[in-house]
């Protein structure tokens, strides 16, 4: 298989897939580069409703491939932390719900990915490690920020510090896991999740991400809340929800997004 990131679309529900089989799914420079340009025909089709992030064979992923951690943290022009962060940031500020898939592996830059990622999911074979103490790199910045507020600094710096190898009952006690199952029920988990987001309101789960993510960055988010708000009353999702509960029926939510102009995080 060669090295690389698949995009598959079924329905709603839109997989991209890490495949690097032979190295555990490594990233190289090209991988990374190829990560974010992937998302925004994803974000503006109506049809996408959840992404769910996955690595190809028994990993999710391994991280920066060693051979090429100059070319990728060190990119010219870009930011601390090279292509990693740019990716991490462009899938973390990607505006539909992601899932990430974790089995094996997913260690270093592989658990960026899973961090920037609005809801991990993992097997009970995974393993977990942040390792930058092993090789004599810096962590970038927006990864230890997103560490710390996913565990909180106590724990962020025994991770950071020891480089050590965990497990995935370990990683959900810390609160880096919203759910673990047993290995050969992970995908069918990871499928009835992500229906279940589908089947909500896009319109709902939207803007909520976009005010956790202003309120997580510390940003007034009353001018956001307002926009959304506007966008709600003018949208039939709520309309459509409230008739569905009175009749004991599944809702069929019509909001896709259309003409809607998102207000940034600044």
């Amino acid at each position: 298989m060669v090295a690389g990131i698949a995009v598959e679309t079924r329905g709603t529900i839109a997989t991209l897939t890490i495949e690097n089989v032979g190295k555990r799914n490594s990233l190289t420079a090209k991988m990374w580069h190829r990560l974010p340009g992937a998302l925004p025909e994803l974000a503006s089709d109506p049809s996408v409703k959840v992404l769910v992030v996955r690595g190809a064979g028994a990993d999710f992923s391994s991280g920066a491939d060693i051979r090429d951690l100059a070319r990728i943290l060190h990119a010219p022009g870009m930011p601390d932390g090279g292509l990693v962060t740019v990716a991490e940031n462009a899938l973390a500020e990607f505006p539909k719900p992601t899932v990430a898939a974790i089995d094996g592996f997913c260690v270093g830059g592989g658990w960026q990915i899973a961090a920037a990622c609005d809801v991990r999911i993992a097997s009970d074979r995974a393993t977990f490690g942040i390792t930058p103490a092993r090789i004599g790199i810096i962590y970038p910045l927006s990864g230890i920020q997103r560490l710390v507020s996913i565990v909180g600094p106590a724990t962020a710096k025994y991770l950071l510090f020891s480089g050590e190898l965990i497990s995935s009952g370990q990683a959900v006690s810390l609160g880096m896991l919203s759910q673990v199952h047993p290995a050969p029920g992970l995908w069918a988990a990871v499928d009835s999740f992500a229906g279940m987001l589908a089947s909500r309101s896009q319109l709902s789960i939207q803007a909520m991400k976009q005010l956790v993510h202003a309120f997580a960055a510390g940003e007034d988010a009353a001018a956001i809340g307002d926009a959304w708000q506007g966008e709600a009353a003018a949208s039939d999702d709520a309309e459509i929800g409230a008739a569905a509960f009175l009749a004991h029926e599944t809702p069929s939510f019509s909001w896709t997004g259309s003409g809607f102009v998102r207000r940034p995080v600044v």
